[in-house]
């Protein structure tokens, strides 16, 4: 069973592979999201962890090895979920099958996630797993455009 996606909550050994995954700049340049210094990211994990009703993480374990988050928060009224996977990870269906265990868990709809609309890998695992595109915009003073996707149907 070792070979299985797994999902568990975020443990505080976690963190340091979580914070080497996002500095990978083909990650950041895939998110179109900055990579945080040492500080800046643990204070952002501390802010998330102290939100457990608010915010829901799960660690993606793959061959028992930390393979990346995913979770769940509250933005602007609106349900949202998100994942991060590292670099060796891609690929292999992981991504899909860890959101289908966090849609599984997760009962609320309608679900919102928020992709650059050059990131066709994750766009194309929101859609497996029943994400419909639903908005597209561009952030002010920058060329990158986003795509909206939103799941209404439980999973």
């Amino acid at each position: 069973m070792t070979n299985e996606v797994r999902l568990r909550a975020v443990e505080d050994g976690d963190l340091p592979v979580f914070f080497v995954h996002q500095l990978d700049p083909e990650a950041t340049r895939l998110a179109a999201f900055p990579s945080r210094d040492h500080d800046a990211f643990m204070a952002h994990w501390a802010k998330i962890r102290a939100t457990p009703l608010e915010t829901i993480t799960r660690t993606i374990l793959f061959q028992g090895r930390v393979a990346g988050h995913l979770g769940s928060w509250v933005q602007a009224g609106q349900r949202e979920v998100g994942y991060w996977l590292g670099r060796e990870f891609w690929g292999r269906g992981l991504a899909s099958a860890a959101l289908d265990q966090l849609l599984a868990e997760l009962k609320t709809r309608p679900l919102h996630a928020h992709v650059a609309l050059h990131n066709a890998a994750s766009i194309r695992v929101l859609q497996k797993c029943g994400f419909v595109i639903t908005g597209r915009e561009k952030f002010p003073d920058t060329e990158i455009e986003e795509l909206t996707l939103t799941l209404t149907a439980p999973s």
